[in-house]
């Protein structure tokens, strides 16, 4: 049966390729944003202008901070999942800007949590990030780990998502799964973004900064299979795990409606391998500027995901040299440049 679903951040990179892959299957949508200036509205208004082609897509400006809005739009809506995507992102920005990212996504995910707890919600699922591993050196990162020892304030933001997501489940019995983002990627993407930030300027002969002196790795994950695994979590709604043991409790489950999932490639890329590989497909070679690690950011990112092959079927099929061709090819188009 289809569905009517609250999509957040709809104007945003998976916000928009998930409102796509839903619409097209015939789920009737109410996407939101605030579209704010983070980064190039023009190009939030460019997603929402493909999403208009739809007929069960609905678009409403809204600031998720506004409790107000929040209440009316919950009341209103009738909705019977909720895709909660909007964030303030980027972990360098976090040092410049501190606020954006309580009111985005400490006050607005309340009113989220909020809305769902009065209209019953049958699922939440929410954005999490790999950020909230910080500087854990055990990997593959599990959601079995220890999480307690984030290094940026929207890695803190995220964790603090996940426990206020937990305590509503507890409280109230609302069925919530969290879903940790490992590197994102692909056509329509975030400006901010490192392989969207060299694309520009490597087309521009300007040099890239490689953080780390390019001794990263990141599990960069192609955003179709990002959209299957979210379709896919958010149709499995969440139970009690049987026998959990609150003596020696695992951060990834519950005695509540509540579950943890990494979504990444499972298969991290060396950040030279990755720039080598960009190159090749546009056929011209990167100037490096190699500079030490940035405050808040971390030297490998590395998704198990075990869990999510289990308990949906998940697996990654788009390889990063077929990933970095459609990113290319897209860019080539949408900025006509060659």
């Amino acid at each position: 049966m289809k569905k009517k679903i609250l999509i957040t951040g709809a104007a945003g990179f998976i916000g928009y390729h998930l409102a796509k892959a839903m619409a097209e299957r015939g789920d009737r949508l109410i996407g939101i944003d605030n579209l704010n200036d983070y980064y190039d509205v023009s190009l939030k208004k460019a997603r929402l202008a493909q999403l208009e082609h739809y007929g069960n897509f609905t678009f409403r400006k809204i600031d998720m901070a506004d409790r107000k809005v929040m209440a009316d739009l919950f009341h209103e809506g009738k909705f019977e999942f909720v895709v909660n995507l909007a964030a303030q992102t980027g972990v360098r920005y976090s040092l410049k800007n501190p606020y954006s990212y309580i009111d985005s996504n400490i006050v607005g995910f309340t009113n989220i949590l909020e809305g769902c707890r009065h209209n019953h919600i049958q699922h939440l699922v929410f954005a999490s990030s790999s950020s909230i591993y910080g500087m854990n050196t055990k990997i593959p990162f599990s959601v079995s780990h220890n999480v307690d020892h984030p290094v940026s304030l929207y890695a803190a933001s995220k964790k603090a998502n996940e426990l206020m997501a937990h305590t509503y489940a507890h409280l109230y019995g609302l069925p919530c799964t969290g879903i940790r983002f490992f590197t994102v990627y692909g056509p329509w993407g975030r400006p901010d973004m490192a392989y969207f930030s060299f694309t520009k300027s490597i087309l521009e002969g300007l040099p890239i900064d490689v953080y780390n002196f390019g001794n990263m790795k990141r599990d960069f994950t192609y955003i179709d299979d990002i959209v299957d695994g979210v379709i896919r979590v958010m149709e499995r709604i969440p139970q009690p795990t049987s026998g959990w043991d609150m003596a020696n409790p695992n951060p990834g489950s519950s005695y509540a409606p509540y579950k943890l999932y990494n979504i990444g490639n499972n298969n991290p890329v060396e950040l030279t391998k990755f720039i080598e590989i960009l190159e090749a497909e546009l056929g011209r070679k990167a100037e490096k500027n190699l500079l030490p690690m940035q405050a808040g950011d971390v030297p490998v990112t590395y998704a198990d995901i075990d869990d999510l092959v289990r308990d949906v079927g998940f697996r990654p099929v788009t390889t990063i040299e077929e990933g970095i061709e459609k990113f290319v090819a897209w860019y080539r188009s949408y900025y006509k440049v060659t």
